[in-house]
């Protein structure tokens, strides 16, 4: 078993940390926004469940703090913005989905 205390484990420079990545599977991240920053308007090919681990942002509309979840299609739009500092689990599935520039015929 892995495990991670998701309110302290180090970010570097605020870059994300991938916790864990099982081809075919999922694909964990920890994502660090500082007060006033944002994921600008965006999709990915795999469904992205998201969940605020700490701080209060804003997801496609919806604000909130620890606790908020959301679940967003595979190639829906759209973004995040930190209204205060914060914290995120981003969880990709499955990894990775179709269409996804790793899966794709060279």
């Amino acid at each position: 078993m892995e495990h991670w205390d998701l309110q302290t484990v180090e970010l570097d420079d605020r870059r994300p940390r991938i916790l864990h990545s099982a081809r075919g599977e999922a694909r964990s991240i920890l994502i660090g926004l500082a007060a006033g920053e944002a994921m600008q308007d965006h999709q990915v090919h795999e469904r992205a469940y998201v969940v605020v681990i700490a701080g209060e942002v804003d997801l496609a509309g919806t604000t909130g703090g620890p606790g908020l979840a959301a679940v967003f299609e595979p190639n829906e739009r759209h973004a995040v913005k930190a209204v205060t500092d914060a914290r995120l689990l981003l969880v990709l599935a499955p990894w990775p989905g179709d269409g996804h520039p790793g899966t794709r015929d060279a």
